[in-house]
């Protein structure tokens, strides 16, 4: 099941590329169904706010009527920042997986969940999302 959800995750990631942003896909999974889907909007919207984590989020606590996400778990391809982090703990989301480290921000997401009960699994279709990321960096060279 975790690869079909990062495959759904990979989709929106590519959405994001089109676009010429970072790309990061995301899926919110409640009940085994997709909830909430989202990618990097931060170019388009001018907003550092508009990460793909942000974006499920939001949808799916609107989905939802809750801001408590108990039950839920969080597809992402690249680790999330510490700002995303902590609105997934915030959301009380149970499970984060997600494709590849984000080498920024990792020693804060590896300490981060010490102290939380989230679950966290990485690697999840890592060379997939590796590709993305060379074509992402490729295309931004190449501007």
């Amino acid at each position: 099941m975790d690869e079909k959800y990062m495959n759904e995750a990979i989709k929106e990631a590519k959405k994001a590329l089109k676009l010429g942003e970072m790309p990061i896909g995301a899926v919110i999974v409640y009940e085994n169904k997709i909830i909430a889907r989202g990618y990097n909007k931060k170019e388009l919207s001018n907003d550092p706010t508009m990460h793909a984590e942000m974006i499920v989020i939001r949808k799916a606590s609107k989905k939802l009527s809750d801001w408590r996400l108990n039950k839920c778990s969080l597809y992402v391809t690249m680790e999330p920042c510490a700002m995303c982090m902590g609105a997934i703990v915030e959301s009380r989301i149970e499970n984060l997986f997600y494709g590849v480290e984000n080498k920024k921000y990792h020693f804060i997401n590896e300490n981060i969940t010490k102290f939380e009960k989230l679950v966290v699994k990485n690697g999840i279709l890592q060379a997939d999302v590796n590709q993305l990321m060379k074509d992402f960096f490729s295309l931004i060279r190449n501007r």
